[in-house]
């Protein structure tokens, strides 16, 4: 009796399976007759047309099945471009950096503004959690589809950037992280892999394109932010008050004190000549300025920028469409052969639940790891690396505009790499295309301390501007790795779960956006120090009394209050005591040149995955049947299989 029972339930599981996928034609896979007539009666119920839901006819995945009759799949480019746009803003965050570090000194760092590092490591959170929200929540996003996904993502987005706007305001360092860093990141997460997924739908033929033209939207985001918020800070910006070249002040705890017309004291700043060459600012002079008494505008511009992304994703989450199934069937249909008439390769594919259990994924884990940590630690620091280097050696071409332009070299470097790489690794293969990336980086990131020692001697514009194409090229590699990454992915895995697989491949991405970052900052700083130290040796302590009012002795508390810096040391010492500025960045050129060898060394070892990784037939379908039986009739059957 019990075999009978587990026989019939089996038996009508198949049906219940067959009615979900043709429903017209479902009973006549069995007799209906064999069939008791509740379970005749359950089965026709299943057979009617479901209602549809508001969320699944607005919203859910069904909502953005494009008309059977549309077919212009260039158009839908348009959609997953303007969404990776707005997020890939954080590329050029080093612009809001310099100004966030300088709130209330304005022309200089004061002593109560926050140091490059901390007001840079944002960019590294905003990252983190793009990886990170973006493995943990594939699965969801599959789910519920990408209309969702992105129009969630627009919201924490922009809403980030208003709170990192009002972090500004208040002086909220940890405002500061958690608007841009964790709500931002969190909406990048939300929003990167779904208009990837759902443009390579309308490109089964051409997946290094799609992945290509989405995430060129992705790479060329700091196009449009820095000018943006360059722009929106000049026209909120308040100028401080200037109070001379000279003035009486008194010393306390590093920070200097003078006294104002009313009597009252307030703290007050030096800026020199190489402080106000990197503003962007005019008409402002060398002297004392009263600190707090001024705006760098970065707290409007960013509530404003803010909004703009939040509306204009609100838009391509509305815009975004996926191809209708017959579109798919004919584009497999053509597909079928290639030009020469040989059978294109079966498609096979690794669930997103086993990817993990790979090598291949962690020998393109450990690469993509290895070159976003060279890639984004150049871009976290752009500005300040063109601005303190070269600065003071080629000072009527290293502006601070000029610094700011390098954001968009390296900006074009990175949108260039993502889409003609993207396009060459169709042609010649990903994986010829990864070689170049990591042999080659490993080659630049080795030549740039050799040419910046090029230009500190020659101080000539060519050497200048070969540190400008080499840094754009090796930029270039990291948005290479991201935009073929995902067909990459495809390639191995298959292409059924690239989304949720691509998703747990950002881990890796979340550890680079810590690593390269960190590693330069920290070096930076480390080297910072220790040139600091070395011309203290050099400066006769009578001269220095002079200069800043304290004993030799004294200097760390005049470090720490960051009223001596490089380039107040460098107005008194001997005229032939070189400027060690420019080679701060050396020991992080070397640091970044070592991940190299090991990604090179990683994606070398990526070989063709083994078939007992993919997706059986059998699994799918034994997956497919429990999915649809109710968990009721799942207890029983077990119930009744233990009796038996």
């Amino acid at each position: 009796m019990h075999l009978h029972n587990v026989s019939l339930r089996s038996v009508a599981n198949t049906v219940r399976l067959n009615s979900l996928r043709h429903p017209l034609s479902s009973f006549s896979v069995i007799d209906k007759r064999s069939l008791s007539q509740t379970q005749t009666a359950k089965l026709s119920t299943q057979s009617l047309p479901e209602k549809t839901s508001f969320f699944d006819k607005y919203l859910g995945p069904k909502s953005v099945v494009a008309n059977e009759k549309f077919k212009a799949r260039w158009l839908m480019a348009v959609p997953p471009f303007l969404a990776h746009l707005c997020i890939g803003a954080p590329y050029g965050w080093s612009a809001v950096a310099g100004h966030l570090s300088k709130e209330y000194g304005f022309v200089c760092s004061a002593a109560n503004d926050w140091t490059l590092a901390q007001v840079s490591l944002p960019m590294s959170v905003v990252f983190f959690l793009h990886g990170l929200s973006a493995a943990a929540l594939g699965k969801w996003q599959m789910k519920v589809g990408p209309r969702v996904a992105m129009g969630l993502s627009g919201l924490c987005f922009g809403g980030g950037f208003a709170l990192t706007g009002i972090g500004a305001c208040t002086h909220s360092l940890p405002l500061i992280y958690l608007g841009f860093g964790v709500l931002s990141g969190t909406g990048l997460g939300l929003a990167y892999t779904p208009p990837i997924q759902a443009l390579m739908t309308w490109f089964p033929d051409r997946k290094g394109v799609a992945s290509g033209l989405t995430i060129m939207g992705f790479g060329s985001g700091s196009l449009l932010f820095v000018p943006s918020v360059n722009y929106l800070i000049s026209k909120f910006a308040k100028m401080p008050t200037y109070l001379g070249q000279t003035l009486d002040y008194t010393l306390k705890d590093g920070k200097m004190f003078a006294s104002l017309s009313d009597g009252s004291l307030a703290e007050v700043v030096y800026a020199n000549a190489a402080d106000l060459a990197k503003l962007s600012h005019k008409g402002l002079s060398e002297g004392y300025y009263i600190v707090g008494s001024g705006s760098t505008g970065a707290t409007s511009a960013l509530m404003v920028i803010g909004a703009v992304y939040s509306a204009a994703m609100l838009t391509a989450a509305t815009l975004i469409r996926v191809p209708h199934p017959k579109y798919t069937e004919e584009m497999n249909k053509s597909m079928a052969t290639v030009s020469t008439g040989t059978p294109v390769k079966v498609e096979r594919n690794v669930h997103v639940d086993t990817v993990m259990r790979t090598p291949q994924f962690y020998g393109l884990a450990a690469t993509l790891l290895c070159l976003g940590s060279g890639g984004m630690g150049l871009l976290s620091v752009c500005k300040p690396l063109m601005a303190d280097t070269f600065g003071g050696l080629l000072p009527d071409i290293v502006t601070a505009s000029f610094a700011s332009s390098y954001i968009l070299m390296l900006s074009v470097g990175n949108l260039g790499g993502r889409i003609g790489w993207g396009v060459l690794s169709d042609y010649v293969g990903r994986r010829k295309v990864f070689h170049m990336f990591t042999f080659g980086s490993l080659g630049l990131y080795l030549s740039f301390p050799f040419i910046v020692s090029q230009i500190a001697q020659t101080k000539s514009a060519l050497p200048l501007a070969i540190f400008c194409g080499t840094t754009s090229l090796a930029v270039s590699f990291m948005g290479g790795v991201y935009a073929i990454l995902p067909a990459y992915e495809a390639d191995l895995f298959g292409p059924k779960y690239v989304g949720a697989n691509h998703g747990r491949m950002l881990l890796a991405s979340s550890a680079a956006a810590i690593t390269g970052p960190s590693m330069i900052l920290s070096l930076r700083n480390m080297g910072e120090k220790s040139a600091i130290n070395g011309l203290l040796e050099k400066v006769d302590p009578a001269i220095f009394q002079q200069k800043f009012g304290v004993d030799i002795s004294q200097a760390d508390e005049l470090i720490k209050a960051k009223t001596m810096t490089i380039n107040k040391l460098m107005e008194i010492v001997p005229a032939n005591v070189q400027d060690p500025t420019p080679f701060m960045y050396n020991t992080s050129f070397y640091s970044i040149a070592g991940l190299m060898s090991v990604a090179a060394l990683a994606h070398y070892m990526v070989g063709p995955v083994n078939p007992e990784y993919y997706e059986t037939e059998e699994n799918i379908e034994s997956k497919s049947i429990t999915d649809e039986i109710p968990e009721s009739e799942k207890l029983v059957d077990a119930a009744d299989k233990k009796s038996s």
